[in-house]
């Protein structure tokens, strides 16, 4: 594992942002839906394509909160342009859990 400096970890925008959108993504290689997460003012809302199909429907993903990485480079996913990642971590099965709040926080809120 590589060490690295705080300075390297705050570069990186891990912000809270609330699911607003979720539509089937059928164009992707890999079930997924195509998400519109709502940062905040600041932010604003952001797409981001997520192989979380396994383990969410769309009801459920609909006002959840989710942690996600606002400063990586737009990345063309198939015929969709990717804002943002939003983080998981992958179970033994594959399936990718959502990394979420257990309280309310504001759109746009940071990790730090």
């Amino acid at each position: 594992m590589e060490t690295i400096s705080w300075q390297d970890f705050a570069k990186v925008e891990l912000r809270v942002g609330t699911i607003i959108a979720v539509d089937d993504f059928p164009q992707a290689h890999k079930p997924a839906y195509k998400l519109q997460v709502d940062f905040g003012s600041d932010i604003g809302i952001k797409k981001s394509s997520a192989q979380i199909t396994s383990l969410y429907s769309k009801a459920q993903l609909l006002g959840k909160q989710v942690m996600a990485v606002v400063n990586f480079p737009v990345k063309q996913i198939g015929p969709m342009q990717s804002e943002c990642l939003v983080t998981g971590f992958a179970r033994e099965d594959g399936a990718i859990v959502l990394v979420t709040v257990d309280s309310q926080v504001p759109n746009g809120a940071k990790l730090g």
